[in-house]
């Protein structure tokens, strides 16, 4: 069985440090992207299964917006998005909806949330 693929965006290089320390044990390719832009561009190269999305990035295009386009995409798979983000509201959480994000994880969460959360989204 090939591994599955993880596509890790997040503007603080550290988050993206924690998160692929956090997952390296497991049997997962990950890669990262420092800005929306960017996780455009490689998610159509290497085809995520998984994407964990910052909301709130500097530049043309937030995690919302990535969100949108990757579920929009005529791909032959969706990636499955969870969105990673300090802002849990009710309206951040609609909106996230509204652009297809599978799941949220609200900042601060554990190594353990975020691994349980992985494998559940990857099940």
């Amino acid at each position: 069985m090939s591994k599955k693929i993880i596509l890790i965006v997040d503007d603080q290089g550290e988050l993206r440090k924690l998160v692929r320390m956090t997952l390296e044990y497991g049997d997962y390719e990950l890669h990262e992207a420092e800005n929306g832009q960017r996780a455009l561009e490689l998610a159509k190269v290497i085809k995520p299964d998984l994407v964990l999305l910052d909301v709130m990035m500097p530049g043309e295009v937030n995690g919302y917006q990535v969100c949108e386009k990757l579920k929009q995409a005529n791909n032959e798979k969706n990636p499955y998005v969870m969105l990673l983000t300090a802002r849990g509201q009710k309206s951040d959480l609609e909106e996230g909806r509204r652009v297809g994000a599978d799941s949220y994880l609200v900042k601060p969460f554990s190594p353990l949330e975020l691994i349980k959360n992985v494998e559940n989204a990857l099940a």
